[in-house]
């Protein structure tokens, strides 16, 4: 077995340098192509069945300085491939006028994938959904006469058409599939149309049959995809996506089981609490999933990223699209959830050879208790032990021998015999992460606010190109997304004195109201109800006055059949109920004048460099409407880099003229229902686990270090409901504690599992701890705890139990202290025995300099 492994690692080292080559160009014409296809068990690559690990990437939520780093950690977490959509709105903003440069330059990324040595699944779309606005699609795509969106309308079919074959070409061009010696080995055409297909009626089917022979016929030479499409016909492979995809079952046997969008948490929405999965269900339904027969598994994220200028969707999706991934937004590795997943995935690999050779025999062990054997003519054997229940451990006798089965748990057996990893045991070390804030201010001598400019944005019509219409207009037709805002403003001639109730309705996403250039009253929508409709107590004067409504957008709709057809804006009614002789006026159908954006944004004031800028004395704060910009100098070092809004209400900011996106510190998530410490086990939901309750949902914004200079850095603000932006601060974040809690009856690390054991033997039985400073140039500087017995709590909060033995923590202090990573034998001879009998475990807390 030993060297047929080694030949096996020897070809895949092969077909990854040769694909390298190619696509860096090395070779005039590439040499080397790899057939891709599949068969019931698994995609075939140059021949042979792979066992596949995905994760999503985003291109445009990071940047291009940020891929090699966070690809390379995605190699090293266990991955082979990296999977990203390509998002059509970004790439064509106005029609035939093309953009591929930065943050959207998809060649770039997908060369930089293979400069790893990992693979590519392209998930063209062009629909992406994604949290993303519009759910990816160009919002001049609306206005083209007699379309339909996702449904069987030849103007629809025909962009779609269009675009998909543009970026086949680009890819071709830059021979990037696979069949060309690239790293693409997957394309997907449509995303999640199965979840709204029934409402589009007789015009879905014909689509879906289209949107496949239209993707086959552009000859890419790799296999096609659709998730969750259960008609997806032949030869598209159709794939699920889900928290769970175990019972998932292609739409026919001559088809791989395949997971396209493992959810590795659930985005954030402003207004909303933090949500996290935690890495314990997350293992458990990845071996699930291979336990029952799948061969590629894809997490959605792996790394999410930024939401950057105005490309959220939902709407109310916030700028961090964190996602509770393995590598955070800042590109920094989630510990324990990233360590724990590189074991799975180690785990997982170990047993390869045996799950793509055959399918799966599955029998009970006793209640919620089930065992998955892989077993080969060749003598191959891998088993997967699962405890499906929700409230138990058990203790099974598989094949002679006796395995205690945590619940909501699977025990991986590489070899039938020995347990490489179970997923309830966690040996990866924990890491809990802190943001050291320093001034704003370029020198802190200076009196506050003295380095601000500031400018207000007028109040209504101040814009040459405004017009008139008659009656509301909706503001997605009338702005095509331009801008977030649109001003609705009317003359009105009363007899005034009275206190009288302005009544406005409004398609979301918020509103603020002014009467005769005063404020008078705001409200916004919430992801859940994006309406809004507000009645304001109002005193008109006497003769003319003015009526100024600011609409406002926070992302255009993403998800759901029909979705490019939700409107926003005031659609009305707008009414005037008078006090004075108790009538209601209508304004809804009088003559309105209408303004596109901000007077501020004609002007370019975001890239700070307008010759609107003018030093001004007494900073105002607390004002809406309100332009402000300073300059500063970026933090030293390379940790990354955030912006704290404290003090600030909602907009938006631009750093260097690059946008960081909405800001909105105000919207607070809900008092009730978070927890630090939520139960792994039992089904996933994205309201089961969730923080930061009470606090605003988002209060550190990202600035990347490329967009940044060492000093003289512009930072201009939009502040649209009032603050003070001498509260700003920066942040930079940093390791706090390195952590880990590990049993003495865990497995051994699966690094040290030795998967040619024909004995069943281990050289060294013990479980280990591993701690490991993040960066190579940290040490080990200062154990803050170390408990052996009983110690309880999580990583920042150990607590030593009933029993606690001395000897920890000089133990781990000679183990550890000076050193970038260390290991501990985690047993009595090494620790001492405070508590005989009883099953007993080791718990760490250091820190790192």
């Amino acid at each position: 077995m030993r060297e047929r492994k080694k030949a096996t690692c020897s070809l895949l080292l092969l077909l990854q340098v040769l694909v390298q080559l190619a696509v860096l160009g090395n070779l005039a014409t590439p040499s080397f192509s790899a057939n891709v296809t599949y068969d019931h068990r698994a995609l075939l690559i140059a021949g042979k069945r792979r066992l596949l690990i995905s994760g999503s990437i985003h291109y445009p939520r990071s940047t291009p300085e940020m891929w090699p780093d966070l690809i390379q950690k995605s190699k090293e977490g266990g991955l082979d491939v990296i999977e990203t959509y390509v998002f059509w709105n970004i790439h064509e903003p106005v029609r035939n006028q093309y953009d591929f440069e930065g943050r959207k330059d998809l060649v770039k990324f997908v060369k930089t994938v293979a400069e790893a040595g990992l693979l590519v699944h392209l998930r063209i779309g062009p629909y992406v959904c994604a949290e993303w606005n519009y759910g990816g699609f160009p919002v001049w795509l609306h206005f083209l006469p007699g379309i339909k969106f996702r449904t069987d309308n030849e103007p629809f079919k025909s962009e779609m058409q269009r675009f998909t074959a543009k970026i086949v070409d680009m890819m071709k061009q830059e021979n990037l599939y696979a069949s060309k010696g690239g790293p693409i080995i997957l394309s997907q055409i449509e995303n999640e149309y199965g979840n709204v297909e029934s409402a589009y009626g007789s015009g879905a089917k014909p689509y879906i049959n289209w949107a496949a022979s239209m993707a086959v016929s552009l000859d890419t030479g790799v296999p096609w995809v659709m998730c969750q499409q259960a008609n997806a016909p032949d030869p598209i492979i159709n794939t699920c996506n889900g928290f769970y995809c175990d019972q998932f079952t292609p739409n026919s046997n001559a088809k791989p089981k395949m997971w396209t969008e493992n959810w590795s948490g659930w985005f954030l929405s402003f207004g909303g609490a933090v949500p996290y999965r935690p890495v314990e269900d997350l293992a458990f339904a990845v071996a699930r999933f291979f336990q029952l027969g799948g061969t590629f598994q894809n997490y959605y994220m792996y790394h999410g990223g930024t939401n950057f200028g105005r490309t959220t969707g939902g709407p109310f999706i916030a700028t961090s699209y964190d996602y509770d991934a393995p590598i955070d937004e800042y590109g920094i590795v989630r510990q324990p959830k990233w360590g724990h997943l590189k074991d799975v995935h180690k785990a997982i690999k170990l047993c390869e050879e045996a799950l793509v050779a055959t399918d799966p025999t599955i029998s009970s062990l006793g209640p919620n208790l089930e065992a998955a054997v892989y077993k080969t003519s060749s003598g191959l054997c891998a088993a997967f032990l699962a405890n499906v229940g929700t409230q138990s451990d058990a203790t099974v006798n598989f094949n002679g021998n006796s395995y205690h089965l945590p619940a909501w748990s699977v025990s991986i057996l590489p070899d039938c015999k020995n347990v490489a990893l179970n997923t309830a045991k966690v040996n990866a070390m924990a890491v809990v992460p802190s943001f050291t804030h320093q001034s704003l201010q370029v020198d802190s001598s200076d009196p506050v606010g003295l380095s601000w400019s500031w400018i207000n944005e007028p109040i209504g019509i101040s814009k040459d190109d405004a017009f008139v219409r008659p009656g509301l207009l909706e503001q997605i037709k009338t702005t095509a997304d331009r801008s977030d805002y649109m001003w609705y403003s009317l003359s009105l001639d009363v007899e005034g004195g009275s206190q009288d109730i302005l009544h406005v309705e409004s398609l979301g996403h918020g509103l603020h109201v002014f009467v005769n250039q005063k404020p008078a009253g705001n409200k916004a929508g919430n992801s859940n109800n994006v309406k809004v409709a507000v009645d304001i107590p109002i005193t008109l004067a006497h003769g003319k006055n003015t009526i100024d409504l600011l609409s406002l957008t926070v992302g255009l709709q993403n998800y759901g059949a029909f979705f490019d057809e939700a409107g926003a804006g005031v659609t009305g009614p707008v009414t005037l109920k008078r006090s004075a002789n108790a009538t209601t006026i209508d304004l809804s159908s009088q003559q309105w004048t209408y303004q596109i954006g901000l007077k501020g944004e004609d002007w370019g004031l975001s890239s700070g460099s307008s010759s609107q800028w003018t030093a001004q004395p007494s900073l105002p704060t607390k004002k809406p409407l309100t332009w402000y910009k300073t300059t500063f100098n970026a933090p030293g070092g390379n940790d990354p880099v955030a912006i704290d809004f404290t003090g600030m209400g909602k907009g938006e900011a631009w750093v260097n003229g690059q946008s960081i996106g909405r800001y909105w510190p105000t919207n607070i998530s809900p008092s009730g229902g978070c927890t630090n410490s939520c139960n792994y086990r039992g089904s996933y939901g994205s309201n089961k686990c969730r923080k930061n309750c009470g606090n605003p949902s988002q209060q550190l914004y990202h600035v990347p270090r490329s967009w940044l200079q060492s000093s003289d850095n512009t930072l201009v603000l939009f502040e649209e409901i009032g603050g003070d932006p001498t509260q700003i601060s920066l942040a930079t974040r940093q390791v706090g504690s390195i952590c880990s809690h590990v049993s003495d009856s865990h497995p051994l690390p699966v690094d040290m599992w030795d998967s040619d054991s024909k004995t069943g033997k281990r050289s060294d039985p013990d479980p280990v701890m591993i701690l490991k400073c993040p960066t190579p140039d940290q040490t080990i500087s200062s154990i803050k705890f170390a408990g052996y017995g009983t110690p309880h709590g999580t990583c920042g909060s150990f607590r030593h139990g009933k029993c606690s033995s001395s000897k920890a923590l000089p133990a781990v202090q000679k183990a550890c202290i000076g050193s970038r990573s260390c290991s501990i034998g985690v047993s009595v001879a090494t620790l001492g025995d405070p508590c005989k009998g009883v099953t007993k475990s080791l718990a760490v807390e250091a820190s790192c300099a």
